[in-house]
């Protein structure tokens, strides 16, 4: 099959949404697939063209930026010209963009399959308030164009007000989650570079310090931890300056964080085989996050694959890598005194939320996830085909009484 991905943000650029694209797209492509990704040239240093891991990446100059998205201004011609040379559509959403290609995608008689990351929550203010909406629409637009919408969670589909109102045509499929082999001696070298010392309780957190992601609550939580642990010690991992749209966000919590002192570690963007060794090095990892941006959380799977438990917050999707593994515990969003606990009472009994690792790792490798989507992609081709034979064998089908 050739492949047509489209997202607005793509590597180098950080995101749970473009590492998923990212893992996807590379094992469809060991799979003898061709995939072409297209997607925004968000920094004018990249290259309109390459090839990366066997997936063909063309980007597009962005004309200006609105809130988080951006405008592509030769968007529409390249997605008729590449969407008439593929097989299948795959869209990202959120992303503005969708609703041209989706439509496209019906125009040229190509099924475009969906998938649906997470909502999309803006700060208030008149240019995020547009945004808000527009994305909104071009959200309906691209869920009612396309065949089929993929979701992580049928939990997180069940809550979301956008879901919720398509769950007929979404389909379940975990999200793909790998992460590089590490030896005892690259853990090591890690805990060295981190300057972890012995006796040290290391409390782990991968994300982007962004508002959604909740950290506040954690830096509220340390006190009570330090005074049952006082070796505790957070490493953050994870871009943490000049996050795109969090600046005063960085800004309300550098003095509280600056008070925890040696207690709070920033590591930035780790190598992969260093963001490996970084969940085996942590006594637990935590992810208290505060609203629908997230809709599952892999760096929760990361963790424990690594046989390190975490605690999350208790909301739809996210909640589910514990209550599917048992490999940590579930809190109330917004609650640093809960927080607190659940991290003590974790750091006090490791040994009752190890789990499975081989098993967790199985079934969310990339290979696992793209067969699954292999087989979504081939089945929704053959739907297509058999329509469009249908419409050959019935001259005159549109005007016929019911028809779409």
């Amino acid at each position: 099959m050739h492949i047509l991905t489209v997202l607005t943000y793509y590597r180098p650029h950080y995101s749970g949404l473009t590492i998923y694209a990212e893992r996807l797209g590379r094992a469809l492509a060991e799979r003898g697939h061709q995939v072409t990704v297209l997607t925004s040239r968000y920094d004018p240093s990249l290259p309109e063209r390459e090839t990366l891991d066997g997936v063909e990446i063309v980007r597009l100059n962005v004309g200006m930026h609105i809130s988080k998205g951006v405008i592509m201004p030769s968007m529409p011609y390249w997605a008729w010209r590449l969407s008439r040379q593929v097989d299948i559509l795959h869209l990202h959403v959120p992303q503005l963009d969708a609703a041209t290609l989706a439509l496209l995608a019906k125009l040229s008689g190509k099924p475009a399959v969906l998938t649906y990351h997470c909502d999309l929550l803006l700060p208030p203010g008149l240019v995020h308030s547009l945004a808000n909406e527009v994305s909104h629409l071009a959200n309906h637009i691209s869920a009612r164009a396309s065949a089929v919408i993929v979701t992580n969670t049928m939990d997180y589909a069940q809550s979301s007000p956008f879901l919720k109102r398509y769950l007929p045509k979404v389909r379940l499929i975990l999200p793909p989650v790998e992460l590089e082999a590490v030896s005892e001696a690259d853990v090591e070298a890690f805990k060295n570079k981190a300057g972890i010392r012995p006796g040290q309780r290391v409390i782990g957190m991968a994300a982007r310090l962004a508002s959604e992601k909740g950290v506040e609550y954690l830096v509220q939580a340390m006190p009570a931890i330090l005074e049952k642990h006082p070796g505790a010690r957070v490493i953050f991992v994870g871009q943490y300056q000049d996050v795109f749209g969090e600046k005063e966000y960085a800004q309300r919590l550098a003095g509280a964080i600056r008070d925890l002192g040696q207690h709070w570690t920033f590591m930035g963007i780790l190598p992969p085989k260093e963001f490996a060794a970084f969940f085996y090095a942590a006594e637990l990892t935590v992810l208290p996050s505060i609203n629908s941006t997230e809709s599952f959380g892999m760096v929760q799977v990361e963790s424990m694959s690594c046989g390190t438990p975490v605690v999350t917050s208790d909301m739809p999707g996210v909640r589910q890598p514990v209550l599917m593994t048992g490999m940590g515990k579930v809190v109330p969003p917004r609650d640093a005194g809960a927080l607190a606990q659940a991290i003590i009472e974790i750091l006090d009994r490791p040994q009752h939320y190890r789990g499975n690792p081989q098993i967790i790792a199985q079934q969310l490798s990339p290979q696992v996830v793209a067969a699954e989507y292999e087989a979504l992609f081939a089945e929704q081709l053959a739907i297509s085909r058999l329509d469009q034979t249908g419409r050959e064998k019935l001259p005159g089908r549109d005007n016929l009484p019911g028809a779409d």
